[in-house]
């Protein structure tokens, strides 16, 4: 008799410690599940992060090539006007150094002309 309920003891700790560790490896697999289910939660946002980055370096990049090509271009064209700006200067140089050429021009034919014009009338003396 105490034989028997040795066994059955012994049986039911065994049965008790098959069923902890089966409940174990259930606790276990279900953490794994768990702990997977909110890596690939989180994983999705990170991946999602990372595209997002890589979109805006790529645009940052195209924004720093067009930057440049704009300074260029404005570069060029403060260029240009300076040197308009500096053809306007001398045609206006040009137009006074004329327009004084002219006056002088005048000044001497109307000389002449009052030179001439007195060579012209006899003398009365």
């Amino acid at each position: 008799m105490l034989s028997r309920l040795l066994r059955e003891h012994q049986a039911r700790q065994s049965e008790r410690r098959e069923q902890q560790e089966r409940r174990r490896r259930e606790a276990i697999a279900a953490a794994t599940c768990l702990t997977e289910a909110l890596t690939d939660h989180l994983n999705v946002g990170v991946a999602q992060a990372y595209v997002n980055q890589r979109k805006l370096d790529h645009e940052v990049k195209m924004l720093q090539i067009q930057a440049a090509q704009f300074a260029k271009q404005t570069g060029q064209w403060i260029s240009m006007v300076e040197n308009f700006n500096q053809a306007l200067k001398e045609i206006g140089d040009v137009e006074n150094w004329a327009r004084s050429i002219e006056l002088d021009m005048r000044t001497i034919a109307t000389a002449l002309e009052y030179v001439y014009k007195g060579q012209l009338q006899p003398s009365s003396s």
